[in-house]
């Protein structure tokens, strides 16, 4: 718990998993979902900050760090941010929290996405963190896209060759996935590194992380086809950084108008990893963002 001091410890379990987590505080709850390859040890420069004024959780998402991790299914339905996103409301149903404020990043942020499809009473505000939506990230592919973003088609690849080809290679491709930027490691401490390669050294975390992107792939864009007609009602905040795949291929503010009415936001002068590369920005962000639209609650 050296990275959440004071934080309490919790396993949660839903109705599909048993979900890790850390909490804290006492006001409006405030939950922080993760990205790949990481686990909620992310919000660690953050969320201490963010706990003096809101009940923060910060979970791993189903199949990631210390949450339990089902073998896929043929349709890979129980990886769908869907079912993602269930867990994270029984989570805090669990916790007495009926409706709370959502920020994402990556893969967090997509399910965050389907929360908000899905269970739009439950969620006040939604705050994404260098995505565009799926389906539009899907569509826009091109080499280009397909170059930066190798791993999106490398891990959706038939079971079990992205597992097979990445067991014993965890330490150098999971260093590699967080170090791609100009900076490198430097943003990165060395403890969540180490949080992050232990749970990787798990071959059912390879194979469940596996499975998060081959639904994203099939059962996850069949979801929002569905729902192209639909737009999110509750505001939604997007930040993105300068330096990455985003601010270069998408139009995050554009992409994010065609699926949600309110939408604000802007780039940071970082790459992917907004959270730990420019913790005080995304927290000056979050704390600004989500106070407004509590105070109009």
């Amino acid at each position: 718990m050296a990275l959440f001091p004071g934080f309490r410890h919790r396993r949660i379990r839903t109705s599909g998993a048993t979900i890790n987590l850390v909490a804290k505080g006492d006001g409006p709850p405030l939950l922080l979902l993760h990205g790949y390859p990481e686990t909620h040890a992310m919000w660690h420069k953050v969320a201490p900050d963010l706990a003096r004024d809101y009940t923060v959780v910060c979970p791993d998402l189903r199949g990631y760090g210390d949450s339990s991790k089902p073998k896929g299914l043929p349709d890979h339905a129980n990886y769908s941010k869907r079912a993602m996103a269930k867990d994270m409301v029984e989570v805090m149903q669990a916790l007495g929290h009926r409706s709370f404020h959502v920020a994402g990043h990556d893969r967090g942020a997509r399910v965050a996405h389907r929360l908000a499809r899905d269970h739009g009473s439950r969620v006040r505000t939604l705050t994404v963190l260098d995505i565009s939506p799926t389906l539009r990230m899907y569509q826009s592919t091109d080499k280009a896209f397909a170059t930066a973003y190798y791993h999106w088609f490398f891990l959706i690849q038939k079971p079990p060759l992205p597992e097979q080809l990445l067991a014993g290679h965890v330490p150098h491709y999971i260093l590699g996935r967080l170090g791609r930027g100009k900076s490198g490691l430097k943003h990165f401490s060395p403890a969540a590194q180490r949080e992050y390669i232990r749970c990787f050294r798990d071959p059912r975390t390879i194979h469940a992380t596996c499975e998060d992107y081959r639904a994203a792939a099939t059962i996850d864009l069949v979801h929002d086809r569905k729902d192209l007609r639909r737009k999110i009602r509750m505001p939604v905040l997007v930040l993105w950084g300068k330096q990455g795949v985003i601010e270069r291929m998408f139009d995050p503010l554009k992409d994010w108008r065609e699926v949600a009415r309110n939408v604000t936001g802007h780039a940071l002068d970082c790459g992917h990893f907004l959270p730990e590369e420019k913790p005080q920005q995304v927290l000056s962000e979050l704390r600004r963002f989500v106070a407004r639209q509590q105070k109009s609650l």
